[in-house]
């Protein structure tokens, strides 16, 4: 990670990751009612917000590699319908994202990605495509946190993870995924 650019993106990625993993142990800790029940948020419940997070990375993800598998990412809006088996989805995806990102050379950054929409092909730089899928992440995992605070599960902390300091938080997530502090690049 010598490069700037290069370490920040991987960087987020990593965040993105142990981030969601957090969200997932909160979420799975709920029962199937409290999964699905109706909540205030952009999609109405957890299980469409998450849902929702995985379909759009997969079509990220899918253009930012090459694929052309556009729309038909969210032809099924909730693919999972437990917490278990969509976090499990997320987790290959989260790692798929951090392999692409672990791949990056800084010529890559401004490649332009074909990204297939309905009825016409959007074309943008890697690094814009990666910085737009890293907001939306961060914008729905920030709606599911508002959403457990109605829940009997605290929402969990969500932002100690990529400063040297915050070592001493991120113990588990690291564990869970067998990474080290020297995988965060410290």
């Amino acid at each position: 990670m010598a490069d700037p650019a290069l370490r920040m993106l991987e960087k987020l990625a990593l965040n993105n990751a142990l981030a969601n993993f957090r969200l997932a142990q909160a979420v799975m800790a709920l029962g199937q009612p409290a999964f699905e029940a109706e909540r205030t948020g952009f999609f109405p419940s957890l299980k469409a917000t998450l849902n929702h997070i995985l379909t759009i990375d997969w079509f990220y993800i899918d253009a930012l590699e090459g694929g052309t598998l556009g729309s038909r990412a969210w032809e099924n809006e909730e693919p999972f319908d437990t917490a278990r088996t969509l976090y499990a989805a997320q987790r290959q995806s989260d790692e798929k994202l951090v392999a692409f990102c672990r791949g990056l050379e800084i010529a890559d950054l401004t490649r332009p990605i074909a990204i297939h929409r309905q009825g016409r092909i959007q074309t943008e730089r890697c690094d814009d495509v990666l910085n737009h899928l890293f907001a939306h992440q961060t914008h729905h995992r920030g709606q599911a946190h508002a959403m457990l605070a109605g829940t009997a599960v605290a929402p969990p902390q969500l932002d100690e993870f990529m400063v040297s300091d915050d070592a001493k938080f991120r113990t588990d997530e690291l564990a869970a995924f067998g990474w080290t502090e020297a995988d965060l690049g410290f």
